[in-house]
């Protein structure tokens, strides 16, 4: 079906001929040209006049033409199709990720390699997404401050893309993790009951914010949304020392993870902790959390529209440029 979404653009179509009728020109009488001999003037058939006579004429019908082509593409034709169902679960899962500078410690293993934390997250959260078809997915990125990043949304690709975006330390050194669960359940209250999950990943402990992270699992718990926390980084590292491998000792890295209150959040919610020391691990609560039990909303619709002004605004281009062609045998002379 055509649809217009400027159709009141065609009502200047007489537009033309209305100035035309208003501004037309005066009679006046123009000085007859004197020349002392007409012999150099050749006279054209009287048949010859009529053709160039009868191809000027097309020339008001071009620009006719031209003029409502202009006017149909400007009134924006578009085709809208039949309603497309879209495919629904009924999640509304919001993903808050740490992002702060703790995540570029580099001990984890990715493709045989040694990667920071923050791009092993970014490995698995992004399969962990694409595999979320039907679902609602956001995105809250925080360290000192939480930030919305992609509210609830569909469209998936453009979540990973903006995880994959966000470097370390952008949000700020320290960890909120009471005001990223507080911004998850404002955004997840503003949506009908349903399975809202929020999944928290960090590798470190609340060390500023407005809000302590129990009260906000307390906040969470009323709106019945489901936490599941994430402790994210190994816990064995070695540190080389002055002279190399021969002086190097080995470290906790994840000394700082404060694992009770994540437990704590997770357990006030009906969620669960998972411990994630390195990539397999994280990889495998991922697939445990992708398991959760979905329900049943009502389908979301939508009518593919496609936009067809470029066929007018195509033929107006053609029309004009005919217009600037010459006109053969306008002048002859000797």
């Amino acid at each position: 079906m055509i649809e217009w979404v400027w159709p009141y653009v065609l009502l200047l179509a007489p537009l033309p001929a209305l100035l035309r009728w208003l501004w037309r020109p005066l009679a006046n009488r123009q000085a007859a040209l004197t020349v002392p001999d007409v012999s150099s003037f050749r006279l054209q058939p009287e048949s010859a006049l009529t053709g160039r006579t009868r191809r000027l004429h097309w020339r008001p019908a071009l620009l006719w033409l031209a003029w409502l082509a202009l006017l149909t593409a400007a009134a924006r034709p578009q085709w809208t199709g039949e309603p497309v169902t879209l495919p629904t679960t009924g999640r509304d899962l919001m993903l808050a990720v740490d992002i702060s500078g703790s995540m570029g410690t580099e001990d984890m293993q990715l493709a045989d390699q040694l990667v920071d934390r923050l791009t092993v997250v970014k490995q698995v959260v992004a399969d962990f997404v694409a595999a979320r078809q039907g679902d609602r997915v956001g995105l809250i990125l925080f360290g000192t401050n939480a930030y919305l990043q992609a509210p609830l949304t569909f469209d998936l690709a453009s979540v990973e893309r903006l995880l994959n975006e966000a470097p370390v330390g952008i949000a700020g050194g320290k960890t909120a993790i009471g005001d990223a669960i507080g911004l998850a359940v404002k955004r997840l209250r503003a949506h009908p009951d349903g399975d809202r999950v929020l999944i928290l990943l960090t590798d470190g402990a609340n060390n500023v914010g407005e809000v302590a992270p129990t009260k906000a699992a307390e906040l969470a718990a009323a709106e019945a949304i489901r936490i599941y926390t994430i402790g994210v980084g190994a816990e064995q590292m070695r540190m080389p020392g002055i002279f190399g491998a021969l002086g190097s000792r080995l470290i906790n890295p994840s000394a700082e993870l404060d694992e009770d209150t994540l437990t704590r959040i997770a357990d006030a919610t009906g969620g669960r902790y998972f411990r994630a020391r390195n990539t397999a691990k994280l990889l495998e609560i991922y697939d445990i959390i992708d398991a959760l039990e979905a329900i049943e909303q009502d389908p979301e619709t939508y009518r593919p529209i496609s936009a067809l002004y470029f066929w007018p605004l195509g033929l107006a281009w053609v029309l004009i440029c005919a217009l600037l062609l010459p006109i053969p045998g306008r002048f002859q002379h000797d």
